[in-house]
Parts: structure tokens; sequence; C-alpha cells
């Protein structure tokens, strides 16, 4: 688990000269559990490094190139030998394209220190849409930081996963004593207005004039806007190197940190606290989130700056106050940090999305994408995609059903004719709001593989899997488009679930192709066919070449021609047969109410019959206890033996076994019932569910379910 950090171009990875990207850095990678697997680079002129592995990039100058792109180049070329898991870069955002272009399949993270809109690579709304795409993570130092990058973004464009704010850190004089402060007013920063230094330097001279038992110590300095203070107890110490710094903060009573420009952090209020001073600020920027217990000047002018100092040096009560409450509320300490950096770096570096405990297995939020069919007023009420669901949900997990079909039904319009923008906007919507863990997706033809890759982009800790029912034989119908269907999607889902067994399918060469059997439902399979006496032989229904419910005139069926010989042979035979020549297919309740006074279901699908192939007809007929007529060919001897299905080799085989359990009811009735009993048992929505959930996430456990065999 290699990490490779990238500092901005001339950063000086120095305890020398640091920048507060540097000093950032170091702090938060000293405690990191992932300390001897960083790598740090960057571009240092000082020989003293920080003590981290650190890697400099030396150039040649050339004046006829940018050294920012030789080198970002030179880092990409460097990088190669370590095989990063995930590469961080600092305050740099046009760095992203210029990697994710050499290294797409690179795992990247961006660290903003300053303001998004003010930088190159993030000011405009498709530079930070392109950074979306790009970037697992963008981390900011505040939350004003992160509001400035979202100026603008519409919600659909933004996946909040991929936002968060890591505070900056400062270390916490554990050593400090209140009551050893000195009478010290100490500003730290660049002399100049942005600063808020020129209202600062007219202050303190009236300040130090009416109470000369106090003293400002000034760190910084600013040639070039030359703001001059000259004053014999303000002492302009220019630049101190860190530890200094914090020996003054020590003993400061009064830190002022007036900046009149929107700081994305405040790491001088962040020490200050740290140091235990009573602290004042303006309300710019991301200042008042570093300290917990401040003084917030609202309007920086010399009025209220000197109103402020002037009640904290006579009160002597309320300073130590505020300076108590600095040291005890004080958390952002580099440890703190650091485990947040930690435990994001976990979420990536760590098996993503393993799921491999119990415990991270409870709770999944699932978004389900099929087609519900809500549009034909709970016609199909028993559909396999409400049984997945039923299952999900009696696993304990939140399950959203996103009918994409009826979705792109209702929202047609002459602006999209088709209903596919609407249907894609409000998947993206959907994921915004639902953040699933799992996406699975059931005959869900209407979404795109590339709408899916870039869902995957966004959410890169989500899982996606689909699911598909139809035929796969290729003598059978719409053989060639269903297997379209299939290889569609196959390369950027995670597994694909078929009612087909994958090894009797060439086109398939793909490990992450599992067989799932038609799933039982105890909610839906209520009857027990086999308790009572029936006065139909043998049920049939199709529902193959309808539409809005009825037959299509001049509709053909395979099967018809089976039929009518299986009819000829057993001509004693009660058949009751829906959904051919000009008997309408039965839906809904119609459909139980029928099938509830069959003794034997007929499970004949379209074309040859091919390895563990059924329809979910099987689960109707077998699940309310009707004897389940088979065949052989289609294997399912691997689960069941013959006294739970009835298994036929030919036309002329079946018609002998339908007459003998016919006329035998005693035989009928054992059958059907030792066969629902074992395939609610063991294919029930409950288990598929668990199946669906424990492939496409990749959990590694000992459990085996009897279709795999």
């Amino acid at each position: 688990m290699k990490i490779g950090i990238l500092l901005p171009y001339k950063e000086n990875f120095s305890p020398e000269y640091p920048g507060a990207v540097s000093l950032f850095v170091n702090e938060t990678s000293q405690p990191s559990k992932y300390k001897k697997n960083i790598v740090v680079f960057g571009n240092t002129n000082f020989k003293k490094k920080f003590k981290i592995k650190y890697i400099n990039i030396n150039l040649n100058k050339n004046p006829l190139s940018s050294q920012t792109r030789n080198y970002v180049n030179r880092f990409i070329n460097l990088q190669k030998k370590f095989n990063f898991s995930l590469i961080e870069i600092h305050n740099r955002p046009s760095y992203i394209q210029q990697i994710s272009k050499r290294i797409p399949s690179q795992v990247l993270s961006l660290y903003f220190h300053n303001d998004p809109l003010s930088m190159d690579g993030s000011k405009t709304i498709q530079d930070r849409k392109d950074l979306l795409k790009k970037c697992y993570k963008i981390i900011f130092n505040s939350n004003w930081s992160k509001k400035r990058f979202l100026e603008g973004l519409e919600n659909k464009f933004v996946n909040s996963n991929k936002l968060t704010v890591f505070f900056q850190s400062a270390k916490k004089n554990k050593k400090v004593i209140l009551n050893k402060k000195k009478k010290w007013i100490t500003f730290v920063g660049k002399l100049n207005r942005a600063k808020g230094y020129d209202v600062f330097s007219r202050v303190i001279e009236k300040v130090l004039n009416r109470y000369p038992d106090w003293e400002a110590k000034i760190i910084g300095d600013e040639k070039r806007e030359n703001i001059i203070l000259k004053h014999d107890n303000a002492h302009i110490l220019g630049f101190l190197n860190h530890e200094n710094v914090l020996k003054i903060f020590k003993k400061t009573s009064i830190a002022v940190a007036c900046s009149r420009w929107e700081e994305p952090f405040g790491r001088t209020s962040l020490e200050a606290s740290a140091s235990g001073c009573a602290v004042i600020i303006t309300n710019k920027g991301g200042l008042p989130e570093t300290v917990t217990n401040a003084k917030i000047l609202n309007n920086l002018n010399v009025k209220s700056l000197e109103k402020t100092l002037v009640s904290l040096i006579n009160n002597d009560k309320e300073r130590k106050r505020l300076q108590k409450l600095s040291l005890k509320n004080f958390y952002l300490t580099h440890k703190f940090v650091t485990k947040k950096i930690d435990d994001y770096r976990d979420e990536k570096l760590k098996t993503i999305n393993s799921f491999s405990t119990k415990k991270k297995l409870e709770n999944l939020r699932i978004l389900h994408i099929t087609n519900f069919n809500e549009r034909l007023d709970g016609r199909l009420f028993f559909n396999t995609g409400r049984r997945i669901n039923n299952g999900f949900i009696r696993l304990g997990h939140s399950v959203l059903g996103f009918s994409d079909r009826d979705i792109q039904k209702y929202y047609k319009s002459f602006n999209d004719f088709k209903g596919a923008k609407t249907l894609n906007d409000k998947l993206k919507k959907t994921c915004y709001n639902y953040k699933p863990d799992l996406v699975m997706l059931g005959h869900a033809d209407l979404i795109t593989a590339d709408q899916i890759a870039e869902l995957k982009e966004d959410y890169p800790n989500t899982r996606f899997g689909q699911w598909f029912l139809d035929p796969l034989n290729k003598k059978g119908p719409d053989y060639e488009r269903n297997k379209r269907r299939i290889l569609d999607k196959i390369n950027v889902v995670d597994a694909t679930f078929l009612t087909t067994s994958p090894d009797a399918l060439n086109f398939l060469n793909n490990k992450n192709s599992f067989y799932m059997p038609n799933p039982s439902d105890k909610s839906f399979e209520i009857l027990n066919n086999y308790e009572q006496s029936c006065n139909v032989d043998v049920f049939f229904a199709l529902s193959h070449g309808v539409h809005r419910g009825v037959l299509k005139l001049g509709k053909t069926d395979d099967r018809i021609k089976f039929l009518d010989e299986l009819f000829n042979k057993t001509p004693d035979v009660k058949f009751d047969i829906y959904g051919i020549d000009k008997v309408q297919p039965i839906w809904a309740d119609h459909y139980f109410k029928t099938i509830s006074n069959a003794k034997m279901g007929l499970n004949l699908s379209r074309g040859e019959a091919i390895k563990y192939y059924s329809s979910d007809r099987i689960t109707q007929i077998i699940g309310n206890g009707l004897v389940c007529l088979i065949d052989e060919k289609t294997q399912y001897r691997n689960f069941f033996n013959d006294k739970e299905m009835v298994f036929y080799k030919n036309i002329n085989d079946l018609s002998n076994k339908i007459l003998r359990i016919a006329n035998d009811d005693k035989l009928r009735k054992t059958i059907a019932r030792n066969g629902k009993s074992k395939y609610m048992k063991y294919f029930n929505s409950n288990l598929v569910a668990e199946f669906i959930i424990n492939k496409t996430l990749n959990v590694k456990n000992n459990k085996k379910y009897l279709w795999e065999k």
C-alpha cells in the first residue's frame, strides 16, 4: 500500500523555510500508520529536508518549455517504479489533468490549501466538473473552501462522497503555563493590507502608547508595501522559522489574525489557539473555523480592532478565560487530523468495499434498477424484480426501486422524445441523494454501459451487478439480441447473474458470471395444491408475444407444435392452457386463482433446453405445490431427484408420465410436496439475494449454495 505525495513546484519541504503545504504534509505524515509507505516528491533548494522519505525532482532549466509541466512529467516518470496505490496532489488542480491523461488508471486525490476559484485548473465550472470525474477524493482545508468549489455547480454534477474537509493541524503545547504568559500581542503573517497589517500597525501604536507595560511581537515581512511601524515596544522580528514562532506563541497573551482577504483556513490563529493565546480574528473565509473560542471582528477597522484589544487588556478575567478555553477545547492535533486522513486512505487502500465482515454487510443501501411494471397496474406484482427486492429487504438492507422503463415512459416530452435524457438525469440525482453501496440492474436495457461507467467514476466505492432471465440457447428465439443485452454491460459491472449456467454459454469470457436460480418467495408462493383435489391435470401459461397484456395478432410461438402433439398423445388428460391461439394470457390474481386448480405444471421454455435455464414459471409451478414437468436436458437433476420433480426425455416420455401422475393422486401429492419443500428451502429469494450481494461485493465465506454444484 504505497502512497505518493506530490507537492507544488518549488514548495520547500525543509524545516529551514517551510511553506504551509509542506508543514501540513510533514506533520500529518509523521504520525501516519502509512508513514513507511509514503514517498513525498517536490522541488526543494535547501539541503536539509523533513524526516520522511523524500525524492527531489531536479530539473534542467529550459526557457523554451514550462518548468511546471516538466516537473509533473518528471514526477510521472519517477513514480513508475513505486506502483502507488494512491497519489495525493497538494494545491495544484492543474496537475490532475496532466497526470490523469498519462496514467488514467491511477487513483488520484487532490488537497486544496487555497481558494479553489483562484487556482488554475479549478477556476471554471467545467474545470471543477473534470476534477470531480478524475479524482477519487477532493479535500479542503475548510468548509469555506469547499463552498467556494461548489459555487455554480448543480447538485446532479456533484458526488458529495468525493468531497471532504480536513482542517490543518497544530501541536498542542502542553507545557504552556497560562499564569506565566507575558503581556505580548503577537501578529504573524505578511506585513501587507491583505493580512490587515495596515490596520494592526495603526491600532498597535495607540494601544502601546496607552499601555506601556505591553509589547507587540510582529513576525513577517513584506518589502513591497513597506507599511511603516515604529514604536519602542513594537518588535518587528522579520521571518522566523516555525519552531521559534511557536516559542513566541507559548509566551503570548493575545494573538491577532486580522486578515482582510478571505483566508482559506488560517494556520496562525490555529497555532495561537494551540498555545493558549486569547485570539482575535476577522470573519473572513475559513478563519472562524480555526478557533473554537475567539473574538471575531465582523468589520475590520481601526475602531473595532482597538476596542477588542483594549477590552482584553483591561479585563484579565475574560482574557484568561479565553486562554484557558483555547487550550482546553483545542482538538486539531496532528494525531487527530492524521487519523482522519488515514481513515480516508483505508477506504481506498484496503480492499475497496470488500464487505468481508458481517458488520459491513449490515444495512446496505441497494439501488435496484429494473422494470417493475408500475404502468401495468399491478399485473405483474410477483415478478422476479420484486422477489429479489423482498430478499434484499428481509436481509435487513435498505432497497430503493428504480423502474427504468416506467420512468422513461412517464417522462417523454417534445424536448426529450424518447425520455432517455430525463431517465439518465433522474438516475444521477437518485445516486446523488441515495449514495448506494450496491446498484443492481435487472434487464435495465435503457441504462447504457457508458452511464454505468460514469457512475462508477463518481462513486468508486459502489459495486454494480446485473441479472438476466431470458433464454440464451443458440437455437432459441432472440438469442443474438439477448446475448448483446448481457455483453453490453458485462465489462462495467462487477458481477453478472444468469438463469442459464454460464459454462453452457461460449460467448462469456468473464469469471464474474454466475448462475442464479429463479427465486421463490414465501409471500407469492402461498398455495399448496398437493393438499387438495384438483380438476385440471396440466396447467401451462405463456406470456410471450403479448402487447399491453393481450396477444398480438398473428404472433406465433415455437411451442404450439409441441403442445398440439402432446394433446394428441394424451386425449384423456385435462389441460388448461393460456396465451396461445385465441386464448388470452392471464395475469395477477387471476393467474393464481387459475393455477390453484391444477395438479401439474408444464415448465416448457422457448427454444431447445439448455443447462439450468428456466423462466420464472418454474417457481410459480413448484412453489405452489404443483408437480413440475421439466425437460431433463435442463440438468435440474443436479439439484432435484425423481421424487421432487418429473424429468422427461421426449414428448413420448412426457405423455406417459403425465398419464401416470394424473391417475396416481398419492404419487402426485408426494412429488409436489417434496418439490415445493426443497425449492422453497434452497432456492428462495433470501438466499438468491444473499448470493447476489456476496458475489457482487466479493465477500469471502465458506457458504455453499445448492445451485453452485
